[in-house]
This record gives structure tokens, sequence and C-alpha cells, in this order.
């Protein structure tokens, strides 16, 4: 009777541990969010100038925005080795475990060369101290009708680039980076 009783045990304990052993692993996206890390771009030229450049943290992402007076037409995101200085060439320290070089196919000046976007503090164009993945916005400057921010972010993490409509006549370039793959 006792090996009756010690097989049926031994039984509906292997049975037990089969419906209690976790389902197959998903690979389900972070936020539902399908982005990547590699570069996105659009070759063409922007009639429009850059007039301000801000930030925002959201759930799944942060995110910098770079305002225009006019239609966004062009643009290049990519994450580099160092951010370099439009027209010099010159390394710019970037705070962050990866760097992402955002150019924007717009002046940050009008026709008669006056800035129509320029920064009191060029190291520091936003404030991300706070921020899940930002670890520093600064401006790499605007040579022959390009303008070009670099983004230090904690690690290569996937992201994204919206061109959207407004305010106003106005557009936005967007640049979101995940939180998480």
């Amino acid at each position: 009777m006792k090996k009756i009783h010690a097989w049926l045990v031994a039984i509906l304990m292997a049975a037990g541990l089969g419906l209690l052993a976790p389902g197959p692993a998903s690979a389900a996206a972070y936020c539902g969010q399908v982005w990547g890390s590699t570069t996105e771009s659009n070759p063409a030229m922007s009639t429009a100038a850059v007039t301000n450049v801000r930030t925002g943290r959201h759930y799944c992402f942060d995110r910098l925005v770079v305002d225009l007076n006019g239609p966004v037409a062009g643009y290049t995101v990519s994450y580099v080795p160092a951010v370099v200085q439009d027209g010099s060439g010159f390394t710019i320290p970037v705070n962050g475990g990866a760097r992402i070089q955002a150019t924007v196919n717009a002046p940050a000046y009008d026709q008669n060369n006056n800035p129509t976007y320029s920064p009191a503090a060029k190291a520091e164009l936003s404030n991300v101290s706070g921020y899940q993945t930002f670890r520093q916005v600064v401006f790499a400057g605007s040579f022959e009708g390009y303008t070009s921010i670099g983004l230090g972010v904690r690690a290569r993490l996937p992201f994204r680039v919206l061109t959207l409509d407004g305010p106003g006549a106005g557009s936005r370039l967007v640049i979101d980076v995940a939180h998480f793959w």
C-alpha cells in the first residue's frame, strides 16, 4: 500500500511540475516599440531654419525635438564614435556610453546670416539630469546649411526619427530614444 501511495505521489508531483513549468519566453519589444539603432536619413534640403532645441521625458523613451520655422525636409541621425563640429571636424566631448549625431539639413541662420538659433550654453542645450536615457545635449554647430546636435545617451539603444508639422507654419524633427531594448 505504501508503494502505491509513493508512486501516486511521484506521478502527481511530476504532473504538477509539468503544469507549473513556465511557458516559452516571448520576444515582445519594449513598450511595443520595434525601433532600431541604424542610421536614418533623408537627403532633401530644407528651406526652413532651426529655431529651437528641446527635450522631454516619456514613459518608454526620452525625446529630442528640433524646431524649424518652416517645413523640415532632410536629416541624418546615427550613432557615431564621436560627435564632430560642423565645418572644423573638431571632436566635441559628450557624456554617456554612446553618442548620436543628429544633423538637420537646415541652417541655424537666415539668408542674411543672422542666427535663428543661438544657444547660450552650447555644451548643454537642455538640462537632462534625471532623464532615464539622455546624458547630455550639445550644439555641434551650423555650417553651409546643415545644423548638428550631439546627443549623449547611457547606451546604444533603439531610436526612431519623426517629422511633424506645426506649430503654425513650422515643423519639428523628433528623435525618440528608448529606455531599453
